[in-house]
């Protein structure tokens, strides 16, 4: 029997983020950086689309979680970030569960953009660069709980 795994929306209670924001931040950054470096080793990262990234500051903010990721792009590879710059290139900000679903290519950024779910700040050149590139990744086909093998 083939099951799918639907990721619902949801919002994390208002607890959750009064408590994230006031953790230190540089693990996400950190953890996000360095499963992205590990992408661009696998080859999931295009190269070309690496090199347009150069020098470029982003940030990512899971908004209901109280959470944020910074990294820049140095080098051909992502590093972390301990301050988040005063205008980072580009921000995304979103809950958990848009996250998720972005992850899962259960959502693509577009709907949930226009459906504000999805606040996407900065340059704009730059985020259709990222947006194209994480569109064309093929993604292995990871197991999620209630799918069988």
């Amino acid at each position: 029997m083939n099951q799918t795994f639907t990721i619902p929306r949801f919002r994390l209670p208002g607890l959750v983020a009064a408590l994230g924001v006031h953790l230190p931040q540089w693990p996400h950054s950190l953890a996000l950086a360095s499963a992205l470096n590990l992408a661009a080793l696998a080859g999931l990262l295009p190269k070309e689309s690496l090199a347009q990234m150069e020098g470029r500051s982003f940030l990512v903010e899971v908004l209901d979680a109280g959470g944020q990721a910074c990294f820049a792009c140095r080098g051909g590879r992502f590093r972390p970030l301990l301050t988040v710059p005063a205008k980072p290139d580009l921000s995304f900000r979103a809950n958990l569960s848009a996250f998720l679903q972005l992850l899962a290519r259960q959502e693509d950024p577009d709907t949930l953009f226009f459906n504000r779910e999805l606040s996407i700040v900065g340059d704009t050149e730059l985020g259709l660069l990222v947006k194209n590139m994480l569109d064309a990744i093929d993604w292995p086909r990871l197991p999620f709980p209630g799918r069988q093998a």
